[in-house]
């Protein structure tokens, strides 16, 4: 198996291929993909992500990058329901069974689309990442599985930091999420 460097690398390839673009398959599949890694490499992931950035969002090729972090736009939406201030507190007086309650009654995937499609302009690719740091409130399959209505031909890359299957997802290599099939592994 390819070390997490090496499967880094030809992520840049890959984005530059006319078929990632266009979609892929003579069913007219979803050009959804997973990049899977070790929970570990997090760090190295997302420094990573940057350079992706760069190299994608300076004019040379026709792809322009938007990121979607997922916690991070928790963070907003909490900020936006006014109750940010407020999490905190609930979970030191209610505990944390509450909060998972609290927030997962409005941490829906229609406000996550909705900001996704607002956001989107003429981005023709999305990076999902933050999968890990906003679990178990926001599950990456729910955002996966609605996304295709939002997104119709704008390839999606999920950056995942556990193991993708082809057939169903395991977040931290611990918790089996619901399955999705979907999804390309974007690099082997």
């Amino acid at each position: 198996m390819a070390t997490l460097k090496e499967r880094l690398k030809k992520i840049s390839n890959r984005i530059k291929e006319d078929k990632f673009i266009e979609g892929r398959g003579l069913g007219n599949e979803i050009s959804f993909y997973i990049f899977d890694y070790d929970p570990k490499d997090e760090l190295e992931v997302r420094d990573f992500i940057k350079i992706l950035h760069k190299e994608f969002n300076n004019g040379l090729y026709n792809r322009r990058i938007i990121e979607f972090d997922l916690y991070k736009m928790l963070i907003e939406i909490t900020k936006e329901k006014r109750i940010f201030d407020r999490i905190f507190d609930m979970e030191e007086r209610q505990g944390k069974d509450a909060l998972f309650k609290a927030m997962t009654t409005f941490a829906k995937p229609e406000i996550f689309l909705q900001k996704i499609k607002e956001q989107m302009g003429e981005h023709n690719v999305v990076f999902l990442t933050g999968v890990g740091k906003v679990y178990p409130f926001v599950r990456s399959h729910n955002i996966l599985n609605n996304l295709q209505e939002v997104l119709d031909k704008i390839p999606v890359i999920l950056f995942y930091p556990g193991q993708y299957s082809g057939q169903d997802l395991q977040l931290f290599g611990k918790f089996k999420d619901d399955n999705y099939y979907r999804a390309f592994r974007l690099v082997d």
